[in-house]
């Protein structure tokens, strides 16, 4: 099977479902880049979050232009840089920030800090950080949605380096050879860790990969959130007709370190300033200008908005308590 390229649609719609969709994929990048930016730049220089912190800027129209496509039925397997993924199935910012901050209003109850985190009462299962390790699991949920009965697409989120480890070709071959509904969504940022992409795989694309399990495989930009979707709905279509699993390659750049504490010195000079003239956000809004989906002062008003929402939600999270340490053993073992 061959590789497609995908570019953007809607590039001539003017206001209607086009503006309202738009309006959508704004706000949820917007949000996803300032309560990430509030973690790693400030709660976390400031001692409030403990452990590793690792964000998406410059990803973000990858998880929104596809989970906007989920429905209820629907399973997510986010990764550490989809934070998204989990504001779209209606996870509040409240409880991602609390849940960064140990505390109990967090989605494991102060059990777990920062990204280990899922909600399967929305759909989203829990990261696993050996990323490749949620491909495998994410073929047994398409497994377990056939054995249900439903018509749920799951969708399988992980890096680059993730394609050259041995369980993530096990859990493709086998939604191959079973015709699983899963979505692989590949984010292609360029580097695995501190390694480039040419040093972890001797093939052009991750894409390429596809066509040796009888795949469709696609390559979208990853910096165009409208591109995402449509490629998206076209691989949902494909899973939900029966027909087996998707490969998308969403290539894209990580505009920051491996995690807070990586300064990405091995990022040849000049990459970053490249790739920030493709700013997912940014050049989303000229696009809103272009097609006359809003004017500048409502993007300003929209950006604003998200910025409160975001300060009420962090103060809300620190307001949270520590979980009791009497409450340890909860949970962990069933009680009959």
């Amino acid at each position: 099977m061959s590789v497609a390229e995908v570019t953007s649609p809607l590039r001539d719609a003017h206001a209607g479902p086009e503006a309202e969709l738009a309006r959508k994929c704004l706000y949820y990048m917007e949000l996803m880049r300032q309560v990430e930016d509030r973690i790693e730049r400030k709660l976390y220089k400031q001692g409030k979050v403990l452990g590793g912190v690792y964000v998406g800027r410059g990803q973000e129209a990858i998880p929104v232009g596809s989970a906007l496509l989920a429905q209820a039925d629907d399973v997510l397997f986010p990764s550490h840089r989809d934070m998204a993924v989990f504001f779209i199935r209606g996870v509040s910012a409240r409880r991602v920030l609390a849940q960064y901050m140990g505390r109990m209003g967090g989605l494991t109850r102060g059990r777990d800090g920062n990204m280990h985190m899922g909600d399967m009462s929305v759909g989203v299962a829990s990261i696993i950080s050996a990323l490749a390790a949620t491909v495998p699991v994410a073929a047994g949920a398409a497994l377990a949605l056939r054995y249900q009965g439903k018509n749920g697409v799951v969708f399988s989120y992980f890096g680059d380096g993730a394609t050259s480890r041995g369980d993530w070709h096990e859990g493709v071959n086998f939604a191959s050879v079973q015709k699983l509904p899963v979505v692989f969504i590949c984010n292609n940022n360029q580097y695995a860790y501190s390694t480039p992409l040419h040093l972890q795989m001797a093939c052009a694309n991750v894409a390429d990969r596809g066509p040796a399990y009888n795949m469709p495989a696609a390559i979208v930009d990853g910096n165009d959130v409208l591109a995402v979707y449509e490629a998206t709905g076209r691989a949902v279509a494909h899973c939900r007709a029966g027909l087996g699993p998707y490969l998308l390659e969403c290539k894209t750049f990580r505009m920051t370190g491996h995690s807070a504490h990586d300064a990405a010195q091995y990022v040849p000079q000049g990459l970053f300033e490249e790739w920030g003239k493709l700013d997912p956000i940014k050049r989303f809004e000229a696009k809103m200008l272009a097609q006359g989906w809003a004017d500048q002062a409502e993007l300003d008003a929209a950006r604003a908005a998200v910025i409160r929402e975001v300060d009420d939600a962090v103060a809300w999270a620190e307001e949270s308590p520590y979980p009791d340490p009497a409450s340890l053993l909860d949970d962990v073992y069933e009680s009959r």
